[in-house]
């Protein structure tokens, strides 16, 4: 944008104020780009003044207020905001910038950031830097040597093809789970430039499905709980179980999932007894006419504990 379309767009945004004076129909005819916040108005009464603002990453080039005078006219004209330019930033010591994005000229735009890397091994006491709303450029940091510990191991997890030792700014470790447990994270950790390794994943547990005797849906398949075997969900999959809608006679699936070991029960869900299940399993929930709409919502939030 240019400078005046930024100017008009940002003035979109003054505040009008306005101080009415009785007995007089002296007026001064509102700038166009202040009309929108006008409320239809095209004129102001004397003595009204107008405050000018602009946006953060902007200077005012002009008068930050104008007030209406007794001629009709405005003391001062609307002002134009103009963008920030920063001048390039200076890399690090034994380092280098990486912009964000491409950069021509000697200055950059307001707003614009960029990555300070340093030559291997050693790490940025920060890694990023702005063009600030003041127009200077973050400082360069300082190139220094940094390592981090023997990484350690996870629980219910191990690490994979690492060697043992302290390792460097920006090496990476990877981790796996054991078999059944599902990796909650990034699976690859990094030397970061604090000296400190970067979140390490959790492993998270599977679990059982604590009823004995009803149906369940898993997998895309309906099926009885006796036939899952082994009786394990892995964690963040999703099993329903079926509820009685007692008033309508009808049966309907509330989902629930497995979270780190735990499964929790609908507490709508009624475990059927021994003679029940083996004798009249038709009546089950699970095998009646499913329900048209949707149950009461207390009884589709509603777990226990399994």
């Amino acid at each position: 944008m240019t400078p005046q379309s930024l100017a008009l767009l940002l003035l979109s945004h003054v505040a009008l104020y306005t101080t009415v004076t009785c007995n007089t129909a002296t007026s001064c005819p509102i700038p166009v780009p202040l009309r929108p916040l006008a409320m239809g108005r095209t004129e102001a009464p004397i003595k009204s003044v107008l405050n000018f603002t602009c946006d953060e990453g902007y200077v005012m080039i002009g008068a930050n207020e104008s007030h209406c005078l007794a001629s009709g006219t405005w003391s001062h004209a609307p002002p134009l905001c103009k963008a920030v330019n920063c001048a390039l930033p200076r890399p690090p010591q034994n380092g280098r910038i990486v912009h964000d994005k491409p950069v021509s000229g000697s200055t950059i735009m307001y707003g614009r950031g960029w990555t300070y890397e340093c030559n291997p091994p050693k790490a940025p006491t920060y890694e990023r830097g702005l063009c600030m709303a003041d127009g200077r450029a973050t400082e360069p940091p300082v190139c220094q040597e940094v390592s981090c510990s023997i990484p350690t191991a996870i629980p219910n997890g191990f690490i994979t093809f690492a060697v043992m030792r302290q390792h460097s700014y920006k090496e990476m470790v990877r981790y796996g789970c054991n078999d059944y447990y599902v990796l909650d994270g990034e699976a690859e950790i990094q030397c970061q430039n604090t000296g400190n390794w970067s979140s390490k994943p959790v492993c998270r547990a599977p679990c059982t499905v604590g009823i004995k005797r009803g149906r369940i849906f898993y997998n895309s398949r309906k099926m009885w709980i006796a036939d899952l075997k082994p009786n394990r969900v892995l964690h963040g999959e999703h099993v329903a179980l079926y509820c009685m809608n007692k008033a309508d006679r009808c049966g309907y699936p509330v989902v629930t999932t497995c979270n780190d070991g735990t499964l929790p029960i609908p507490e709508c869900f009624e475990e059927p007894g021994k003679v029940e299940y083996k004798l009249r399993s038709k009546t089950l929930p699970s095998e009646i006419q499913m329900c048209a709409s949707s149950p009461p919502s207390g009884h589709t939030s509603s777990t226990r504990s399994a």
